[in-house]
């Protein structure tokens, strides 16, 4: 009865075994699947992260759409003083150039000619106070839009 009872036990030992070991190949797997998923998310995420970067990179290294005009209003004498860092309309008239605003000549207003508002155009011998329209501006200086 002895060897026979070994026998069974064996048998339930082995059993236990081989479940034991097929719940560990599964939970293997498992992890192997989460682990390969999360490699998947960080390519994904890395790839979309640096599609971002390079189309903000173009976005910069490309003209603004008033580069030619800003630069015109420069070459042709005109200085606008402001206060860039809290005047809420000299950020409005530089926002109306976007990225073209930096071929504007552009000076803080303590260095101007007695600048009481903010913006204040200097073209030639006149003086033209708040924001200014850019077709006003055209017009004054010639510059086409």
């Amino acid at each position: 009865m002895d060897e026979q009872a070994l026998t069974r036990h064996d048998r339930i030992r082995i059993q236990q075994e081989q479940r034991n070991s097929e719940r560990d190949a599964a939970l293997k797997d498992k992890e192997s699947r989460a682990k390969r998923r999360r490699r998947m998310i960080y390519l994904i995420s890395g790839s979309v992260l640096m599609l971002v970067l390079v189309l903000i990179g173009i976005s910069f290294a490309m003209p603004g759409k008033l580069d030619d005009f800003a630069k015109c209003l420069s070459e042709k004498g005109a200085v606008m003083y402001g206060a860039i860092e809290w005047c809420k309309y000299t950020k409005e008239q530089a926002g109306m150039f976007g990225k073209s605003f930096k071929y504007v000549d552009y000076r803080d207003y303590r260095d101007g000619p007695d600048v009481k508002v903010t913006p204040t155009w200097v073209i030639g011998d006149a003086t033209y106070e708040k924001v200014q329209s850019l077709e006003r501006l055209s017009a004054l200086t010639g510059c086409p839009l």
